[in-house]
């Protein structure tokens, strides 16, 4: 693994101090506020994070000990017992809550659903109980393959009552994926649906399941329970196959939750790596729970009157984490929407945001751009003044379209929370508070109050200010991944043996470059696989892919390594185009002196190749390994599995 140091960066000074109204009412109000949290967290983190297990959730018992750490294996609240969905649900029953919106569902079509806590309570008890009458037990594993529907989340909410934990597949995944997925879980039943709709057109998700299990793929899936969402013909197996609305009416709607231990296993959620097979991440009960409570109340300083929306799918840990458990749990109203932006419709997440008066949007840097490239027109023309806050997820954002962000949808009034996180942390690891923290366009910020993260080289060193190095955590948190599902030494592998131990102390290493500035801002680079050596010195894509979207005539760039022999590597970048630019060799040499400008000399890209789109997931992250395979005219390997358009990277080979 290289050593990731950058020499010239982009000087992004413009800092932004929270609006002095909304910091008066924030959780957090201040800098010094933040920074005794901080302080005080640090000085004795087992203290801090029991505090708030007290105040903020409810348990059936106490724990024994409140941190049980053995390298890299942690235990959190020891011996207490707590049901997740219980605190989503049932202890918002005896207040005013009760009658409040919990979740609000728009459809693609356009049909809407709103469930308060108590129909949402009512619905989760109901199919938790299907889900018994099914045979599913405590400690079994269930899948889950939905669109974008309140099932999903009532699914998982279900799952977690009865001490069934959940393996949630994204919806757009191939039916081999989905196997692959079931069978590494050991899945017992699987819950989908007929289809979902996706940019007008219908995914067929019952299709793609029978595809998965047939010929007995997929062996220890019993029972499979279908949700009828978009009506078309399914084949329906008798005594495998069952229809969601025939069977819940069947069963009781009194399902009290069970207790279960903190460290008991609530889900699988799997996380694709370049080669291999998906890593199963394992989270538990208890600390996933407060992380995602306290990280949802305090980054997104959620009050009791906020409409929050988060777009990102349940199939991903942002959903997990910042649609279904975190919101509910804090008393929230979470909105979900089945549809996405597209051809027909470019600005159907404006007209939702104003439909609803949103209060808290949270999107990805992937979805900001695509929105700069559909045209200001289209938020124009909506009522937008609802919004309060911002959030950005799932990659580093480049300073212009943060810029963009605030100006256009936040209307230069809405603080924006820059969020660093992944699967594995459960939660927000390095983010502002949005009524304490002074933003920088750009910039995760800071670590979360509990959260001792760091940027060292492989001896676990500290580097030095502006210097890129690994991002690593320094001590156990109570969201972070407890192992791989059925592989410990896979865990310990990945995670915790890149970088040496300080001071017989493991640090934790998911393979994100960053860099600290002079006032300890982390500025994240990405993956260290996304950082290209160019003739000894070293430099983040992000920082290329920045530079080439400040230039106006720019909506999107990916930046890869090629191998050079007389440089090592040679910078590539793939570009799309503003509106109705059209590339020329102009242009190129227009942009490969803008970058030069930017960055330096050495950042010069050896080759610009214009594109009308970029292979992303489904998620909205750029799929930068095939692009480096593209750039060498090597074969396009590994899992593919999550990419959304597959015509795009068919055009990227062809030249076309």
């Amino acid at each position: 693994m290289s050593q990731p140091t950058i020499e010239s960066i982009l000087h992004e000074r413009r800092v932004f101090t929270p609006p002095a109204d909304f910091a008066q009412q924030a959780h957090i109000k201040s800098l010094d506020e933040y920074q005794q949290l901080y302080d005080r967290a640090k000085a004795n983190p087992a203290k801090f994070w029991e505090e708030l297990a007290i105040k903020e959730l409810h348990w059936f018992e106490k724990w024994h000990t409140v941190l049980d750490w053995q390298p890299p294996n942690a235990r959190w609240f020891d011996g207490g017992k707590i049901n997740i969905s219980y605190n989503c649900l049932d202890r918002h029953l005896t207040t005013w809550r009760k009658n409040k919106a919990a979740l609000i569902w728009e459809g693609e079509p356009g049909d809407s659903r709103t469930l308060t806590y108590a129909q949402l309570h009512r619905e989760v008890c109901q199919f938790a109980n299907a889900l018994k009458h099914l045979g599913v037990q405590k400690g079994d594993v269930v899948g889950v393959y939905m669109p974008m529907i309140p099932e999903a989340a009532i699914a998982m909410l279900a799952c977690a009552r009865i001490g069934a934990a959940h393996t949630v597949v994204f919806g757009g995944f191939s039916a081999e994926a989905l196997r692959d997925r079931l069978n590494d879980g050991n899945a017992k039943l699987i819950i989908t649906a007929d289809g979902g709709w996706r940019k007008d057109a219908i995914v067929p998700l019952k299709e793609q399941v029978d595809k998965a299990l047939a010929d007995g793929a997929a062996p220890t899936v019993q029972h499979v329970l279908v949700v009828e969402r978009t009506k078309q013909g399914v084949t329906m197996e008798p005594g495998r196959d069952h229809w969601w609305h025939e069977v819940q009416p069947t069963v009781s709607a009194h399902c009290p939750a069970e207790p279960m231990d903190s460290e008991d296993m609530l889900f699988i959620l799997y996380t694709s790596g370049s080669t291999g097979k998906p890593k199963g991440v394992v989270h538990t009960t208890g600390g996933y729970n407060l992380y995602t409570h306290i990280t949802t109340k305090w980054v997104f300083d959620l009050q009791e009157t906020d409409v929050y929306w988060c777009t990102a799918d349940v199939g991903w840990i942002t959903g997990h984490s910042y649609i279904v458990y975190g919101p509910l749990s804090n008393g929230a109203t979470t909105l979900m929407y089945e549809g996405a932006p597209r051809a027909s419709n470019p600005g159907c997440f404006w007209d939702v945001v104003e439909k609803y008066g949103v209060t808290v949007f949270y999107t990805a840097p992937t979805a900001i751009r695509a929105f700069i490239k559909m045209g200001d027109q289209h938020p124009q023309a909506r009522d937008l003044s609802s919004l309060r806050l911002l959030g950005t997820v799932g990659e580093p954002i480049n300073p212009e379209s943060w810029m963009w962000y605030q100006k256009v949808i936040g209307g230069d009034r809405c603080p924006i929370v820059d969020t660093w996180w992944q699967t594995e942390t459960g939660g927000h690891m390095i983010t502002s508070l949005p009524g304490a923290v002074p933003t920088k366009p750009g910039s995760a910020t800071l670590p979360f109050p509990g959260i001792l993260a760091d940027v060292v080289d492989l001896e676990g060193n500290p580097v030095s200010d502006h210097e890129g190095g690994y991002l690593v955590v320094r001590h156990p948190w109570p969201g972070m991944m407890r192992t791989v599902y059925g592989d410990p030494d896979r865990f310990r592998r990945t995670y915790w043996e890149h970088i040496a131990p300080v001071d017989g102390q493991s640090l934790y290493f998911a393979g994100d470059g960053a860099r600290k500035d002079e006032d300890g801002y982390f500025w994240i680079m990405g993956r260290v696989d996304d950082v290209i050596s160019v003739s000894g010195h070293r430099l983040g894509t992000m920082e290329i892919e920045s530079a080439l979207v400040s230039h106006p005539a720019v909506a999107e760039a990916a930046v890869v390594g090629r191998p050079d022999d007389l440089k090592g590597e040679e910078v590539v970048a793939f570009v799309t185009l503003e509106g109705a630019i059209a590339p020329s060799d102009d242009l190129i040499k227009t942009l490969k002196q803008h970058v030069v400008t930017e960055i330096g000399a050495l950042a010069r890209p050896g080759e610009i190749r214009f594109s009308d789109a970029l292979p992303k997931t489904r998620s909205g992250k750029i799929m930068r390994r095939l692009l480096r395979a593209i750039a060498a005219g090597e074969d396009v390997s590994g899992d593919t599995s999550t990419l959304e358009d597959r015509s795009v990277l068919d055009k990227l080979r062809t030249g076309g």
